[in-house]
């Protein structure tokens, strides 16, 4: 499977709101980049829409990260009862963008 990233990612394991036409369900981050996030379905309707809100914080930061994304990938791994998606980052406010950005940045040096 060839993979389409430009930017590199960084494991990233927390739980975070994921809206979906407004209404808040938890997923979780299964890694990060400057683009883009991945995330684990737990529980949350089939998505009519492509485009999704999220509210997360990094580790170690206290701050609240608010973003708006669109998804541009969905998968499924039936033997392990998984599904997930890859969200592309498409509203950040600057402050947001760079929090993001020394967070990968700093996990890629370690």
């Amino acid at each position: 499977m060839s993979n389409k990233r430009k930017q590199n990612r960084v494991n990233l394991d927390i739980f975070l709101n994921k809206y979906v036409a407004g209404v808040p369900y938890m997923t979780r981050a299964s890694d990060i980049s400057r683009e883009g996030v991945g995330l684990a379905h737990l529980i949350e309707p089939d998505m009519s829409g492509k485009r999704v809100g999220l509210q997360f914080q990094l580790p170690g930061s206290e701050e609240v990260i608010y973003a708006e994304g669109e998804v541009v990938r969905e998968w499924a791994d039936l033997d392990r009862k998984k599904e997930g998606s890859g969200v592309r980052f498409t509203l950040l406010t600057e402050r947001h963008r760079r929090l993001i950005d020394q967070y990968v940045t700093r996990d890629i040096a370690e």
